[in-house]
């Protein structure tokens, strides 16, 4: 899909520059392109998915959250 194509060549060139530190994607977008966030392993730029007014956000989709998740146990937050 050339959409789809267009979208994650645009969110892997915004990764690639040195002035961006975060990246906001709308969830509903990322989830056209999840192999390319799921694969962006650096901590900068960040990249944060966020809900639309169509879309409410879903945590359980957010892989970014995911991983972050586990990096942390319970015992950690006492």
């Amino acid at each position: 899909n050339q959409r789809v194509a267009e979208i994650e060549g645009t969110f892997k060139s915004f990764l690639a520059r040195s002035d961006i530190g975060i990246v906001l994607i709308n969830q509903f977008i990322a989830e056209m392109i999840r192999h390319a966030i799921d694969g962006h392993l650096e901590s900068i730029p960040a990249v944060l998915e966020i809900p639309s007014k169509e879309h409410p956000y879903d945590a359980s989709k957010d892989s970014i959250l995911r991983r972050a998740k586990g990096m942390f146990c319970a015992e950690d937050f006492r």
